[in-house]
C-alpha cells in the first residue's frame, strides 16, 4: 500500500510490493549487523574514552561516573531501538482486536493464563487502560481476566524483559517474566472470587450484563494478514520514533541518576541498606517505588547501579516493578471505571506479588 499526492492509497503491483518487501528484509539483515558489531565496541570505547581520551584515573569517583554513563547511554538506547523494533512489528501480527477475540469467551486458568501471556507484548499506558477495560467486558471477557491481563501489560514489561536478558541473561529475564505472569494470573483469580462485579461503576456494570457478542459474532476478516513485510518493518520503525521521542528524557536521567549511584554512592552502603541481610528491604523497595511514575528504560540503569553497589537482586528488581507496575495516571483513569476498594485491592495484590517475587529473587540469586 502507498498513498498518491491527495493521500488517498492506492494499491501497488503485486511485483512492487514484492520488491519492496525484499528491499525491507536486506536491510533489517544490516542493520541488525550493524548493530550487533556496535554494541559489542561499546565498553571498550567508555573505557578508551575515559582513560585514555579524558586521561582520568582509574578508581576515581567522576571517573566511574562517566565511564558508566559512556557505556550504558548508548547501550541502554541501541537496546531500546532494538526491542522496540521487534515489537512494532509483533504488533502487527498481535492486534488488540485479534487480542480481544482470542479471550472472548475464555474460562478456567486457561483464561487467565492467556491473558498474563498477551499482556506481555500489549502496549499498555494510562491512557489506553478505560479503553483496553471496556473493550474487554464488552466482549463478554470476566472481569478477573481482564484484571490478569491489566496486570501483566506494565508488570511483565517486554522493554524491560528484553533489556534484562541483554545485560544480565535469560535465566533473570526468564524467572522475571515466569514469575510475574505468575502474580498476574494468581491476582486475577484472587480478584475473581471476591465477586469484583460488585465494584463496578452502574453504567459499566450495565454494558458488561448487556454484553451478548460472542466468539462466533467477532469479525473473523483481519487487515493485518494482508500486511506485506514492509508494512510491518514501516509499523517497527514508526514505533522506534515514537518511543525514542517519548522517553529520551526518562532514558537520560536514569542513566544520569545510575552514574551518579555508581561513581559516588559507597559499596558499603547500598549493603547495607539493600543487600539480602536486611529482611524489611524489599517491602520498603516496594513502597518507595509505588508513588513514582517512570518507564522500565529510565528505572533500569539506576537498578543496575546498585546492583553494581552490591545491592541484593530482588530488592532491586521490586523496587523496578513497583514503578512501572503501579502507576498514579493509571489508577486515576481506572477510578473512572470501577470502584475505589476494587483499585485498593487491586494495588494491595500487586504489590504483595512484588514483594514475593522479591523474596524469591534474593532467596534463590
Amino acid at each position: 500500500m502507498t498513498k498518491n499526492y491527495c493521500g488517498d492509497s492506492i494499491e501497488l503491483p503485486k511485483q512492487q510490493r514484492q520488491a519492496n518487501s525484499w528491499l525491507a528484509s536486506l536491510q533489517t539483515i544490516l542493520g541488525l549487523a550493524v548493530w550487533t558489531l556496535a554494541y559489542i565496541q561499546l565498553d571498550p570505547f567508555a573505557r578508551w574514552f575515559t582513560y585514555r581520551l579524558l586521561g582520568f584515573k582509574k578508581g576515581g569517583h567522576l571517573s566511574g561516573a562517566v565511564e558508566f554513563f559512556v557505556a550504558d547511554a548508548p547501550k541502554v538506547l541501541m537496546l531500546l531501538v532494538l526491542i522496540t523494533f521487534i515489537v512494532g512489528i509483533t504488533r502487527t501480527f498481535l492486534t488488540p482486536e485479534r487480542i480481544r477475540k482470542m479471550l472472548a469467551g475464555r474460562r478456567g486458568t486457561y483464561g487467565y493464563v492467556l491473558a498474563a501471556i498477551l499482556g506481555v507484548p500489549t502496549p499498555f499506558c494510562s491512557c489506553s487502560a478505560i479503553p483496553l477495560f471496556l473493550g474487554f467486558l464488552q466482549s463478554g471477557i470476566p472481569l478477573g481476566i481482564t484484571m490478569s491481563f491489566l496486570i501483566s501489560c506494565p508488570v511483565v514489561n517486554e522493554v524491560a524483559l528484553a533489556m534484562l536478558y541483554g545485560m544480565y541473561g535469560w535465566k533473570i529475564a526468564g524467572l522475571y517474566a515466569t514469575l510475574g505472569m505468575a502474580k498476574a494470573v494468581v491476582s486475577g483469580m484472587l480478584i475473581a472470587r471476591m465477586r469484583p462485579e460488585r465494584f463496578l461503576e452502574p453504567w459499566v456494570a450495565q454494558l458488561q450484563s448487556s454484553a451478548n457478542q460472542t466468539e462466533t459474532d467477532l469479525p473473523n476478516q483481519d487487515a493485518s494478514l494482508a500486511l506485506t513485510w514492509k508494512d510491518r518493518v514501516d509499523s517497527g520503525n514508526t514505533a522506534v520514533k515514537e518511543i525514542l521521542a517519548g522517553t529520551w528524557h526518562y532514558l537520560v536521567g536514569g542513566i544520569a541518576l545510575g552514574a551518579v549511584i555508581y561513581g559516588y554512592i559507597p559499596v558499603a552502603f547500598v549493603s547495607q541498606y539493600m543487600g539480602k541481610d536486611v529482611w524489611w528491604n524489599v517491602p520498603v523497595a516496594v513502597i518507595l517505588g509505588l508513588p513514582l511514575y517512570a518507564s522500565a528504560v529510565g528505572v533500569i540503569p539506576i537498578v543496575q547501579a546498585v546492583l553494581a553497589k552490591g545491592a541484593a537482586l530482588g530488592t532491586s528488581l521490586a523496587f523496578m516493578m513497583s514503578v512501572i507496575g503501579i502507576s498514579i495516571p493509571e489508577l486515576v483513569m481506572l477510578r473512572k471505571v470501577i470502584k475505589m476498594p476494587l483499585i485498593w485491592l487491586f494495588v494491595g495484590l500487586v504489590a504483595l506479588g512484588i514483594v514475593i517475587v522479591g523474596y524469591i529473587f534474593n532467596a534463590l540469586i
